[in-house]
């Protein structure tokens, strides 16, 4: 009788993965793979079902951690929600940006072959599709940034980076010069807004909220188009401004001083960098000399300079 031989795992080859077997490997852990061969074809999730979804994130937390020792945390945990999906945005934003260069390079190196061609329009539909990944994560954030301030009383900021809305982007999307084109205006216009410039500064010891929001909308109600430029200040009259302009759903932009760039000089290298954009007029609380050296420098450029007075009048 012939007995099978004895296997010594010792001397046993070792087998590499073939590429199938690493392709059905990956699909089991992650699923489709978009932009291999093609976009991914699966939809973006609903508007209302992230709503109800967020909804019931925010609603959880309440009712888990409320009226424990662990609710003084809550704003913290709150916080990190629509971070969550801001550091999302950004991360895609990264990926679209790499994109952009790979497009350029495959414009330079359209040949008229087909291989070209082809590789060029998948770059222009793995842009449109990251374009609406982003979009729908602004939205995410966006709209838990609305259930943050309903829970906390307070407006939602990132900590990092600007919060900026890109949804508008995602309309016709052709072929790669117009995607290219139809991106560099939209960056431009959420990033440089248009509309009336109008510049706020105060000192952080100003708390005169009602008299500020008064001359803020007197300003609104003379330009509808307004943006609010301001110093950024974490409390005092800017603040105020920057609540003011929250509360309005006017656009605002925060020129916080590059201490580390300009040392002491950082206030008033920040002031120039205010007036340069020669807004259509400046409001100021007195009392400091960085804002009385902002309201000096505006008047030499002939911009109308507004005063609250520190009584009020």
């Amino acid at each position: 009788m012939n007995l099978p031989l004895p296997i010594d795992d010792a001397i046993e080859p070792h087998h590499a993965s073939s590429p199938t077997d690493h392709f059905i490997y990956e699909m089991q852990l992650h699923g489709y793979r978009p932009f291999q061969d093609e976009p991914d074809p699966r939809p973006l999730p609903e508007e209302p079902h992230v709503q109800s979804g967020l909804t019931a994130i925010f609603d959880a937390l309440f009712e888990m951690l409320g009226g424990t020792r662990l609710e003084p945390d809550l704003e913290d945990l709150f916080w990190s929600i629509p971070n969550l999906f801001h550091r999302a945005g950004e991360r895609i934003q990264r990926e679209l940006d790499r994109n952009e260069v790979a497009q350029r390079t495959g414009q330079r190196e359209q040949d008229g072959s087909e291989v070209k061609s082809v590789e060029l329009e998948r770059l222009v539909a793995e842009g449109i599709t990251l374009l609406e990944r982003r979009n729908a994560f602004e939205f995410m954030r966006d709209y838990a940034a609305d259930l943050f301030e309903a829970q906390t009383g307070s407006a939602w900021r990132p900590r990092t980076g600007s919060k900026v809305n890109h949804a508008h982007v995602t309309a016709a999307m052709i072929d790669s010069r117009d995607f290219l084109s139809a991106r560099r205006r939209a960056e431009t216009e959420v990033l440089i807004p248009a509309g009336t410039k109008i510049v706020f500064s105060g000192g952080m010891d100003y708390n005169d909220h009602e008299l500020i929001w008064a001359r803020l909308d007197q300003a609104h109600a003379k330009h509808p188009d307004m943006v609010l430029l301001h110093g950024g200040s974490p409390k005092g009259a800017e603040r105020i401004a920057s609540c003011w302009a929250e509360a309005r759903k006017v656009t605002q932009i925060s020129f916080k001083p590059n201490w580390t760039k300009h040392a002491k000089a950082a206030p008033f290298r920040r002031n120039d960098e205010m007036l340069s954009v020669m807004p259509a007029g400046v409001i100021i609380v007195p009392g400091s000399g960085i804002t009385g050296n902002l309201a000096d420098k505006a008047r030499r450029l002939g911009i109308p300079v507004w005063e609250i007075a520190e009584d009020g009048a």
